[in-house]
This record gives C-alpha cells, structure tokens and sequence, in this order.
C-alpha cells in the first residue's frame, strides 16, 4: 500500500469516534488510535505495552478472556461487550467488533462507547421494575424492600436509609438497611436525612458527602411533583463507585419515580383502608366483616366448634345528638367502639355497620351458654359512664345473639336473626341481651 494511502487513512481512523486497537495474542496493546484516548481517557504511550487486563472491570476479565481465546483460534467477534475502567476512575460500556489477523499475529478490534446507551437502558428497566414494585408490594416495607433492590442493580450499595417527613412535620426513619451494629452509618444517614429534609424548596442538589474511609453518602429528596415525601441516602463504595455525580445523578433520577410509586401506594393503602374501615371508629366495616365471618366459619368448620353474632343497637342515642350536638355524638361513639374491643377476645371481630349499630363476631364458642353470657359481659361494660371532653354520659345498649353450629354456618341468616333479637330487645325496653 503506498505511504501516501497509509498515511490518509490514518488520518481517518484518528478521526473516528471509535478506537481502534491491536493486542497481541496475550492481549498486550501494540497500537491504539487517538479516539482510544476518548474512551479510555488514557493517552496512548500509557496503555501500549500494558495487559488489557490492567484496564478491564474487574468482574469482566473472565468473559473477556474468553472471547479473546476464541478470537485467537479464528471466530469474528461483532457483538462483544464488557466494561473498562478509565482513567478517571469512571466505568465505560464498551461494544466489541473483533478479528484474528494471522498476518500480524494480533487481535484488531473496533470499540465502540456505549456507555450512555447503557445507562439509559438501566434507567428504562429501573422505571419498569419501580412500577411493578408499586403494584405488586403488599405495603410499604415491602416496597422499600424492592426499591432497595432496584437500585443495588444500578450501583452497589453497603447501606441506605429512607426517612419520612409526617404530617406534624418531624422526621421518622422508615427503612433501614445497615451492616450488624454499624451504629456510625446509622447516626450518619439519620443526620444526612435530617439535613436532606430541612430544605423546605421544592428541588434541591443531591447530595454528596465522604466519609473518612473513603467512600461515599449519597442522598436525595424523594419528591412527587412538589410533594417531598422524605429523602433517601446510600453508602457507596469510592472503588465501585462510576463517579461522584455520576451516582448522584442517577440516584436523583431513580428517588423522583420511587416517591411517585411510594405516593400511589400510599393512596391505595389509604383508599383501600377506607373501603374496609370505619372512618369515625377505625372498626371493620361490612364488607370487612363478612369475610372476617368467611374465616371464621371455615375455621368452625375443620374444628368443629360453633360462633356467634352479636348485633347491638345504643338505647337512646338520637337525644344525645340533638341535645349535646353531633360532635358529642362521635366522641360517643368512639369511646364505645374503645369498650367493645376492651371486652371482646382478641380473635372476635367488631364492627360498626353504621349509625350507632355494631356487630360483634364471636369466633369459636363453645355453646350458645358461652355465647349468651359473652353478650351479657357487653352489655354490663355500659354500667361504667363515658368520660367526654365536656360531658359525662352513661347509655345502655340492646344486644341480640344468634349462635350456630358449624353444618348450619351462613352469614346473611345469622345477622337477620341477630338483627331481629335486638329489635325485640328493644321492644322490650332496651338494655338487655335477648337470643335469637
């Protein structure tokens, strides 16, 4: 080839954003073009004469080995990736075109800097796997637990720490993953969080802070538009580490969607919260307690042993509204929801099914004697007055109890004859236990 073509074409491989290398058959570097420099951030007369194994990432010199054995033997390489570490301590994605030359006894490869391909690839997986930890977490911890887990697959974490921000505006750490009593790494992300969470801006700078190790607290607000949920700070590594901003600025990009999927699960844990409970007295309502009953009567049934349903009505409870006003009125009832509990198991169920009407589910009773006398205890806790905020009330209550064998077991007949023992309490007076 005349010196003249060489030299143009040169000219041509220096400018191509691409390098272009030679190793020999051991894998030392015998000639790099200058877009080598763009990518490695090495000059040239630091790399030739070196092992590549001096540049690859640590965790990629077995499949390159590999490679470069088959490479050597004759097969063409087109779609080979593994990742060198640059001078400046920042990893490069790199893509592989490779082929023996048998006439110069060296591998000549193309390679090409995929590094920001990489990363968006990484973000786009990252969004995919935070929506389906959103929906598929069965609460919060858990969530953390998967969002924990979706960025240990970004970048390697020895520690992480997400604090809250509560309503009342104090600050309460909601995950922690630390090593065995490393009580430093606790008090330093607790003091990072704090720090994070007292900038009341809707956006801040990430931030980034060694530690005399070394290695590095990142920390990041999780905001949702321009809701700041709390913040998130992560130990990593200065070895593992691609670089400061690099890692903070990914880690930046990763807390923005997980605070959209810690708002959205938080909505239906508050929405789904509604549906089941009671707003006033936090009791089960309805639809909770039929499938509380579902349990209960399958568990009946393989002990073979009975339950019991209590429907309960307040004597008396209208004039307290009227005369005393319905926030009175709430109080009252939330301080009767409080003394049922108090006088139920921990396995029987209480419910409020609206109005000043509650259902108790006795589960596992022996007889309707057990039962009767369990609605008898009930209804005596209303001899003790109510202590309300302006006002000491006493009110009584009619209760009517149904118990049922396990073969006889049905929720909608119970609650009608429970129902309907009560209204016969109540014709009869109010304030006493009637079975149905």
């Amino acid at each position: 080839m005349p010196a003249s073509l060489c030299h143009a074409l040169g000219e041509y491989i220096d400018v191509l954003l691409d390098a272009v290398c030679a190793v020999d058959r051991d894998g030392h570097f015998q000639f790099l073009s200058s877009g080598a420099e763009r990518i490695f951030g090495y000059p040239a007369s630091e790399m030739l004469g070196r092992s590549m194994l001096d540049f690859i990432h640590p965790d990629d010199i077995p499949k390159t080995l590999a490679a470069a054995q088959a490479i050597n033997t004759g097969q063409i390489k087109t779609d080979f990736e593994n990742r060198y570490l640059r001078k400046d301590g920042q990893i490069v994605h790199l893509l592989w075109s490779a082929r023996w030359s048998a006439d110069k006894q060296q591998r000549v490869a193309v390679a090409r800097d995929i590094t920001r391909l990489k990363l968006a690839e990484s973000r786009q997986h990252a969004l995919y796997a935070i929506s389906e930890a959103a929906f598929a977490a069965e609460n919060l911890q858990d969530l953390y637990r998967q969002l924990l887990q979706i960025v240990q697959q970004l970048m390697p974490i020895q520690a992480c720490v997400i604090a809250r921000r509560t309503v009342a505006g104090s600050i309460n750490l909601a995950y922690q993953y630390l090593p065995e009593e490393d009580t430093q790494s606790a008090a330093e992300a607790t003091e990072l969080c704090n720090q994070l969470l007292q900038d009341r801006g809707p956006a801040s700078l990430p931030l980034i802070r060694k530690r005399a190790d070394h290695n590095l607290w990142l920390g990041v607000r999780l905001i949702s538009h321009t809701n700041v949920l709390g913040a998130m700070v992560i130990l990593v590594s200065a070895q593992t580490a691609v670089s400061h901003h690099a890692d903070a600025d990914l880690l930046d990009f990763v807390a923005q969607h997980m605070a959209v999927a810690i708002e959205r699960k938080e909505l239906l844990a508050r929405l789904q919260h509604s549906a089941l409970y009671d707003e006033l007295t936090g009791l089960p309502k309805r639809e909770l307690f039929y499938d509380r009953c579902r349990q209960a009567m399958a568990q009946a049934q393989r002990h073979q042993c009975q339950l019991a349903i209590c429907y309960l009505d307040l004597d008396g409870f209208k004039p307290v509204n009227d005369q005393f006003g319905h926030s009175v009125g709430d109080d009252l009832l939330q301080q009767v929801a409080q003394r049922l509990i108090q006088n139920v198991r921990q396995a029987d169920t209480v419910a409020r099914f609206g109005g000043d009407e509650f259902v108790i589910l006795l589960s596992e009773v022996d007889s309707a004697e057990q039962a009767a006398v369990a609605a008898e205890k009930i209804r005596q806790s209303f001899s003790a007055s109510f202590q309300l905020p302006s006002h000491s009330l006493t009110i009584t209550a009619s209760i009517g109890v149904v118990c049922a064998a396990a073969a006889t077991l049905n929720t909608e007949p119970l609650l009608a004859m429970a129902d309907q023992a009560m209204y016969r309490a109540k014709q009869l007076g109010g304030n006493r236990c009637i079975q149905g």
